[in-house]
């Protein structure tokens, strides 16, 4: 038996201890057969903060003086980190070629050392265009090493193309000499474009306005005005803009109009599907035929100008004119901005340039409209130059290169700097590196958004490049300030002679200056081309393309025409719904299927295909339906109309807290019945559960008025073959989760549900299954309400914008919300057991430190947090406050005055 106590080490005997950290000994314990625990008696020590060898040793006496074997530990104290370099500045630089370049340079810190030299390798030449890397080094005294790189980017002076006008048009006298004869009241009044409700044509004659617009959802004489209507207003504008009895020049006047998807402010023109879903036929081709269909119905109604093709490349889904972009890649849109230029204006060096059946195209909307934080419409677009060129510009290289004569400012801004008063963007770019020779136009009051402007006066528009203002009611005060800006100085006649001019070579290449008045024009008021049916025969067409089918299970499509089919949903028999924002009216809403003559509904396209066959149909929006249970249930739903901001959404959840079509579809899988969902949207959306309640699922998007195409496609014909297969790939990323709201081809960590390109055909077999994760699904439920006393999950709010959802690591796991800016906010419904004074506890974490967020009780603000630095996203820390509460049910809303914080949970305790 032992007699002397026995020493054991915690940990190891030799250690490696990194110098200039804190040492802590593990320590040693000692055991003995009388005494039990003895005392570790601990000599020797370690400088952390000196290189060496260090040893411990550990001794140990019982009470009867008996002495336990000693254990040593060495400790190696060494520093193996190198410094740590930070960059003064961005890690990448773009600077313009020729301008001067001062390297921001970096500092080096080494925890042992101090501040360390760096030592910088590489040049930067601002003469040469090229990318450039600067290395930084920095080395301590130990001989450890780090580095990193910088790279700049010297833009070379035409960094953009300069794309050649194709159209040879010598026109150059012709304009100089109507320029020279000009006043200055009929130069400004060249460059001002008024709404028709709000211009006579008397002022058109006094003012000599250059332009006039209709807006969405304005006519001539409402919405059933005929193509007579429309006609006779376009003459009498005409007439007006060219009398000369003042003794003034008398410039025809251009008329321009929102025609988007065809000619969509007109009663029963044909209306295409929106370009979201071109975009998924990938066929150029169909976009020219569609381009110069359009441009005929415009003709006809006598109007010479359309604001049409978008080229925005959309990034962000939130944003509520997705579906006016043809695709997330801007390779898709470079090659439709080409043909459907040609298609509306004619090709260059062709008979059809410009001729009777022609019109006027716009690019629109320049520059970036489709990458805003955030998805905002009107919004800031954060991007560097490269991007801006080569993701969102590639529309208009092509565009220029197909001989767009105009081009629409747009609304937001990029880098902090609205798009209406960017002399770099307008004039720099646009006009000299790339040469465009004819004019930008302003888009509905958008120089009013630029700093120091309103309505009616905007001297930096003009300045930075805007060649025609569309201001449409309050033109007259714009026609008076620029006049007294241009007599001011604020605006040079330089300026002016160089806006007028664009715009009289415009109007000079397009034939308008041979003042040939509507009426008497080749098509004009032939009714019949309105909506023809080799018109709607392209549109069908174009709907039988864009159909995207997501889900086959058991391949239950195509249908046979001899079945029992029961048509349901709110967009069964719908064309408002199925044409989208931008149709007849600005919002597409307030309209019937008698708005639409001559078009379909998706509902009238089953119907014919089923009696054809055999079978029968029913119509029920609800979903109920009389006597035996139908063969298959066809469902029709989806968005309700929207145009631009009115569009913007915080979450891709489709029917958030309200999940009415969701429940329809599961009732119907309850019965029994298969069910094919029709899934109309200008977006693509978070529809897990509406995926899994259904048997096949196609993203029809907003397909316009020839809804019979779908039924074209999703039945065999009368012989029982496969009609017509689905050719349409998506041309956005469906999303996985209803937070992806940036989801890209190409994109890092790129995790769709369904990819770029994606799209099942007859002859694919589906393997997606019913069980696609549902988490995060409000479920058709109420959102949570809160009891109060007690704990709220963060990711458990009732509304939020801005906000997303992550994995936590924190105790308890579950799910935190984060990536908050400043703006945004979230919501909890809450039931407050008994009023009084409550102690809150808040989990949060932060990289940095925050300024946090304020907390607001039914709208009163009752607290205020900072965050402070955690030391990482998933570093927990818990802050508290004291506030009062009132008894019942009550919102609580956080409102981010900073970004860069996460949240777990919020703890409500009685005080």
């Amino acid at each position: 038996m032992p007699e002397a106590p026995y020493i054991t080490l915690n940990g190891s005997a030799e250690l490696n201890h990194e110098q200039a950290t804190s040492y802590v000994d593990a320590g040693a314990t000692a055991a003995d057969f009388k005494d039990g625990s003895v005392t570790v008696t601990v000599t020797g020590s370690v400088d952390a903060d000196e290189a060496g060898v260090y040893t411990l040793t550990y001794s140990a006496t019982d009470s009867d003086g008996n002495i336990a074997k000693p254990m040593t530990r060495t400790i190696t104290v060494a520093d193996t980190i190198g410094p740590v370099i930070t960059l003064n500045g961005e890690t990448s630089m773009e600077i313009n070629q020729d301008s001067d370049f001062s390297d921001p340079g970096a500092t080096a810190t080494d925890a042992v050392d101090g501040s360390v030299r760096v030592v910088t390798t590489g040049s930067v030449d601002p003469s040469a265009a090229g990318t450039y890397t600067l290395t930084y080094s920095a080395i301590d005294s130990a001989a450890n090493s780090a580095s990193k790189t910088r790279s700049v980017v010297v833009k070379s002076l035409s960094f953009w193309p300069l794309v050649k006008n194709p159209i040879d048009l010598d026109v150059e006298s012709i304009v100089s000499e109507i320029l020279s004869r000009m006043s200055l009241d009929e130069k400004i009044g060249q460059m001002v474009q008024a709404e028709i409700g709000s211009v006579t044509a008397a002022d058109v004659r006094q003012y000599n306005l250059g332009s006039v617009l209709n807006g969405g959802g304005s006519w001539p004489n409402g919405k059933q005005s005929s193509v007579n209507d429309w006609v006779s207003l376009a003459d009498t504008f005409f007439i007006a803009s060219t009398d000369k009895s003042d003794g003034g020049v008398g410039i025809p006047v251009i008329w321009g109009t929102d025609a988007v998807h065809g000619h969509n402010n007109v009663l029963g023109a044909t209306i295409f599907p929106h370009n979201i879903g071109l975009g998924a036929t990938n066929n150029p081709d169909l976009i020219g035929e569609i381009g110069e269909i359009t441009a005929l119905e415009v003709a006809v109604t006598g109007i010479d100008w359309v604001f049409s093709p978008v080229a925005a490349v959309v990034r962000n889904d939130r944003w509520g004119r997705s579906y006016e972009g043809y695709s997330e890649d801007p390779e898709i849109v470079e090659a439709y901005m080409d043909e459907m230029v040609k298609g509306l204006q004619g090709a260059a060096g062709s008979d059809h340039l410009f001729g009777p059946d022609r019109v006027v195209a716009t690019a629109k909307h320049f520059i970036g409209d489709g990458g805003t934080t955030n998805g905002t419409d009107q919004g800031n677009t954060e991007v560097s130059e490269t991007e801006l060129r080569d993701i969102h510009g590639k529309g208009y290289i092509s565009a220029l290169g197909a001989g767009v004569q105009t081009i629409m400012a747009t609304y937001n801004s990029w880098n902090g700097t609205k798009v209406h008063g960017s002399d770099e963007l307008l004039t720099d770019i646009l006009k000299q590196q790339m040469g465009f020779d004819g004019f930008v136009i302003g888009d509905w009051n958008g120089h009013a958004q630029v700093p120091g402007c309103s309505n009616g006066q905007c001297a930096a528009a003009i300045n930075a490049g805007v060649d025609m203002i569309m201001v449409p009611s309050d033109w007259r005060a714009f026609v008076q300030n620029t006049r007294a800006e241009v007599n001011d100085g604020s605006i040079s006649m330089t300026r002016i002679d160089d806006a007028v001019t664009r715009i009289l070579r415009v109007k000079a290449r397009t034939g308008l200056l041979d003042q040939v008045k509507p009426s008497e024009r080749s098509y004009a008021s032939i009714t019949s081309l309105i909506g023809a049916s080799e018109h709607r025969a392209v549109a069908r067409r174009a709907v039988r393309e864009s159909l995207v089918l997501l889900k086959n299970k058991n391949s239950l499509l195509p249908l046979s025409r001899n079945l029992s089919v029961l048509v349901t949903g709110s967009g069964a028999d719908n064309i408002g719904q199925q044409s989208g924002g931008w149709t007849v009216t600005w919002q597409g809403t307030g309209n019937s299927n008698s708005d639409f003559p001559g078009g379909t509904s998706i509902y009238d396209g089953i119907q014919e295909a089923v009696t054809s066959g055999g079978g029968s149909v029913q119509l029920s929006v609800g979903g109920s339906f009389n006597g035996p249970v139908p063969d298959v249930a066809i469902v029709v739903f989806g968005e309700t109309p929207y145009a631009e901001g009115n569009g913007d959404i915080s979450s891709l959840e489709y029917q958030p807290g309200n999940k009415s079509d969701l429940a329809l579809l599961k009732s119907l899988q309850e019965q029994g019945i298969p069910v094919v969902s029709i899934f109309i949207s200008g977006r693509p959306l978070w529809v897990n559960p509406e995926l899994n309640a259904s048997d096949a699922f196609v993203a029809s998007w907003l397909p316009g008025s020839e809804g019979i195409g779908v039924a074209d496609v999703i039945f065999k014909n009368n012989n029982g073959m496969v009609n017509n297969d689905f050719k349409g790939k998506l041309s956005f990323s469906w999303p996985k989760s209803k937070s992806q709201f940036e989801l890209n081809r190409n994109d890092i960590n790129y995790d769709p549900l369904f990819s770029y390109g994606f799209g099942l055909t007859y002859n694919d077999t589906d393997t997606l299954g019913d069980n696609l994760d549902e988490s995060g699904s409000t479920g058709g439920e109420s959102p949570i309400i809160h009891p109060v006393p007690g704990l709220i999950q963060a990711e458990d709010y009732s509304a939020m914008d801005g906000i997303q959802t992550e994995t936590s690591s924190d105790v308890g796991g579950g799910s935190n919300i984060g990536y908050v800016d400043s703006g945004d906010w979230v919501e909890y419904k809450i039931n407050v057991a008994s009023a009084g004074s409550y102690f809150v506890e808040y989990r949060v974490a932060s990289l940095g430190g925050s300024s946090g967020f304020e907390v607001l009780v039914d709208g009163i603000k009752v607290d205020n947090q900072n965050i402070p630095d955690t030391g990482g996203w998933q570093a927990w820390t818990t802050s508290s406050a004291v506030f009062d509460l009132a008894a019942g049910n009550q919102v609580l809303r956080i409102n981010a005055i900073g970004g860069s914080w996460n949240l777990n949970w919020i703890d409500i305790v009685s005080q």
